[in-house]
């Protein structure tokens, strides 16, 4: 599932790409864009800016009119040039939006409406949605204050509800509590509030880090996540995706385990996490983006 660092970059490059540009074509597979656009044409249309929130895609154009879009597990925003070969079958195609000198697909895209600038304030996924780690003003009292609420839930499925932090996904939620030296299966009320303020500063910094400028700029299906801070790709990850392979900082076995009630894989090392004394410690420290 795209976590919170692809839709960030995802939303930048469109935006880079799109804004200030009148649409010259709109095309989708889905029914619903298709009345909106039939009664309201989005061709002609300035598109005026691209932005992020959590995990949803927001696409402003000229006249009040907004797209929301939602990844859930497998949908993608591609940008192309004028002309160029798309990297996706055009089966998979649900939103095309083109300018005259880029184009915009949207691959396999679940959830996608229109809706108005006031109706994005009405909205209850959006209203709903925690702090955003990867906004400017991001409200760490706030996010903290939401995660204790949550007292008798574990810590790693706590991480995972958008209501409570918005943008983390299933790998930086494993990632982030392994450098914290956190146990993913204890309790919120366990955890002290310097662990609590820990795993938010962390969770900021780690993503904020993966959508440096020094990523490639018009791309918004490629990079890899990094949280350890090494060159080597096959070493940028501390522990997903890693099972049974040697802990990088004690050489113990990785674990993994099926977690909360939609089964999300959660990985761990057993020695590096396990307990409930553990003094936090904001991990090895990844370069400034």
């Amino acid at each position: 599932m795209p976590e919170g660092d692809t839709i960030f970059r995802a939303a930048r490059t469109l935006h880079r790409a799109l804004a200030g540009k009148p649409v010259t074509s709109f095309e989708s597979a889905l029914p619903a864009l298709n009345r909106v656009h039939d009664d309201a044409p989005v061709t002609g249309r300035t598109i005026e800016r691209v932005t992020a929130v959590g995990k949803h895609v927001l696409m402003h154009f000229s006249g009040n009119l907004v797209l929301r879009t939602h990844m859930r597990m497998n949908g993608s925003w591609h940008i192309y040039r004028a002309g160029e070969r798309w990297q996706r079958s055009r089966r998979d195609m649900r939103i095309r939006i083109a300018t005259d000198a880029f184009e915009a697909v949207g691959f396999n895209i679940p959830v996608a409406e229109f809706t108005s600038a006031p109706g994005l304030t009405r909205h209850r996924e959006l209203r709903m949605l925690g702090p955003d780690v990867l906004s400017e003003d991001f409200q760490a009292a706030e996010a903290l204050r939401r995660i204790r609420d949550r007292g008798t839930d574990a810590i790693a499925g706590v991480l995972l509800n958008q209501r409570v932090l918005a943008g983390l996904g299933n790998v930086y939620k494993s990632e982030i509590l392994f450098i914290c030296r956190v146990n993913p299966f204890l309790r919120v009320r366990d955890l002290s509030d310097a662990q609590l303020a820990t795993i938010v500063e962390t969770a900021r910094r780690v993503l904020s880090a993966n959508v440096s400028e020094g990523r490639a700029l018009m791309t918004t299906y490629g990079g890899l996540r990094r949280t350890t801070g090494r060159g080597d790709p096959k070493e940028r990850l501390w522990v997903y995706g890693r099972a049974r392979l040697a802990c990088r900082r004690c050489g113990t076995a990785i674990r993994v385990r099926k977690q909360g009630a939609d089964a999300r894989l959660t990985y761990w090392c057993p020695k590096c996490q396990e307990g409930q004394s553990l003094i936090p410690d904001p991990g090895p420290r990844i370069p400034d983006p």
